[in-house]
């Protein structure tokens, strides 16, 4: 089995100050303000193809900007998905497996795996999206 990337799908930014670099991305970067999302305290951001998400770093938690640690993760669009042959795949390499589930990316709603790399970044493989509308 290969595992066969089709694109970057979307990449997540832990940001200081949401307005300003949502007004960066969208005035000055020509991006499309999608969603903004309380609940994860996210912006959802168009690029043609792409995603790009803007994360309150204050709001999650999570190390602040310029602590060497802004990027979240990254995910790639994969095609063929499936999923039992991905996760088998994965197992046959040790490669530590994270939660599997629908989460939103640059075509949708779909379902995705989440895994660490060897240096212990976070990578996303999603499937293709089920259809529905941005979230709320």
């Amino acid at each position: 089995m290969k595992i066969q990337v089709r694109k970057l799908d979307h990449l997540v930014l832990r940001v200081r100050n949401i307005e300003v670099m949502r007004a960066f991305y969208c005035d000055v970067l020509g991006a499309e303000h999608v969603a903004y999302r309380p609940k994860f305290a996210m912006s959802h951001l168009r690029l043609g193809e792409s995603m790009l998400d803007l994360v309150e770093a204050d709001k999650r938690g999570v190390p602040p900007p310029g602590s060497g640690a802004n990027l979240d993760h990254f995910c790639f669009r994969v095609e063929p998905f499936d999923q039992e042959a991905i996760v088998a795949h994965l197992k046959r390499h040790n490669v530590p497996i994270g939660p599997i589930r629908d989460r939103y990316g640059a075509e949708g709603n779909g379902v995705s795996i989440y895994l660490t790399d060897p240096e212990g970044n976070t990578v996303e493989l999603k499937g293709p999206s089920d259809g529905k509308p941005p979230p709320a």
